[in-house]
């Protein structure tokens, strides 16, 4: 039981909201970051022999049956299909004009993703949901768009985007990823360092199918590196301030020093003054792209030089499309990115 509260609030710890996306006429860029890295859910005992999934979980994952969500600006409950919210929900989180394997990919991941959370609330309610299962809450869980705000944000092209996500959703409506017989913890990000990262590096809990993955696709994403510039009173006042009660030394040049790095490219250990932080705390702390990052000091600034954009851990969505262009299909990106999980098949009605 010590073990399952530590992981529930690593993963709870970690919430990061997702950026607000700008337009390019109408639709949204390559650049753009959908993914959510909202990890809230627990991750069960992944050392146990295999086992056969249990069928009364997964009666709940078909596509015909009721699903509940809390819409955070209204507070009404809302009652759709899951396979309606499995198209809301990838609709917010990829690129709607990504190639057709990899939306099935991303679908099968959010629907794996709502049915642990179905698991979940059937067996302990959160009070806070009205009965829902999840809500639209993107800084606690996956993102979803109602068909109002798809709308809204995808414009004119949102009938043709909308199109593209259904026939995605339906071809791969039946499969979950599992794991011993249990929906797996489905996490993905925007783009990789070009490898992805493990679980264990990044929330302190080894998962067996959250390992480093190669991604070199992601080393083609526009938006691979991106540079953060900080002037030192800036930089000074988000350290300062902050949780951590850093300390910074007169000479600006010894404010930060990169002591440990992941074979993926993420920081592990940094010194920000008299502290040492996780390179995944620093990167909430100036709401970088990613830990994956290189930092110069000059002219009285620091430049942050990032690689990827996310947590790094599980499927790289850009990943995902490039593996997709080059003729893989959604199975085998998704037992790329999640090695060792399966794929369960529903039966179908």
């Amino acid at each position: 039981m010590k073990e399952f509260l530590k992981i529930v609030c690593i993963f709870a710890a970690l919430v990061i909201i997702i950026p607000l996306i700008g337009f390019m006429g109408g639709q949204p860029t390559q650049e753009e970051s959908y993914s959510s890295e909202n990890i809230t859910e627990s991750i069960s005992d992944t050392t146990s022999a295999t086992k056969s999934p249990d069928p009364d979980i997964f009666s709940h994952a078909a596509a015909d049956k009721p699903f509940f969500l809390l819409e955070c600006e209204s507070g009404d409950v809302l009652e759709m299909t899951v396979e309606e919210y499995v198209i809301g929900a990838v609709l917010a989180e990829m690129p709607a004009f990504f190639e057709k394997e990899a939306l099935k990919a991303q679908a099968v991941a959010v629907h794996t993703y709502a049915l642990r959370r179905i698991s979940e609330q059937l067996a302990s309610p959160d009070a806070e949901l009205h009965g829902a299962y999840i809500s639209n809450d993107s800084s606690k869980y996956q993102a979803y768009f109602t068909p109002e705000q798809a709308a809204a944000f995808y414009g004119e092209s949102y009938e043709k985007y909308r199109q593209n996500v259904a026939e995605a959703v339906s071809e791969s409506i039946n499969d979950i990823l599992v794991y011993n017989g249990e929906p797996i913890v489905a996490a993905f990000h925007s783009i990789s360092s070009g490898k992805t990262e493990s679980a264990e590096i990044i929330w302190g809990n080894a998962v067996p199918y959250l390992i480093p993955t190669e991604s070199t696709g992601d080393l083609n994403a526009p938006s691979y590196s991106d540079t953060a510039v900080f002037f030192a009173a800036e930089a000074e006042a988000r350290l300062t301030e902050s949780e951590y009660d850093i300390t910074l030394p007169e000479e600006q040049s010894e404010w930060f020093k990169i002591l440990s790095v992941s074979p993926s490219g993420t920081v592990t250990k940094v010194s920000v003054g008299d502290k040492i932080l996780s390179g995944t705390e620093l990167r909430s702390l100036l709401n970088l792209r990613s830990a994956c990052f290189e930092i110069s000091c000059a002219d009285s600034s620091f430049t942050f030089t990032t690689k990827g954009s996310g947590h790094g851990v599980g499927l790289s969505q850009y990943g995902a499309n490039e593996m997709a262009k080059n003729g893989a299909d959604y199975r085998e990106i998704l037992l790329h990115y999640y090695n060792g999980a399966e794929i369960y098949t529903i039966a179908s009605n």
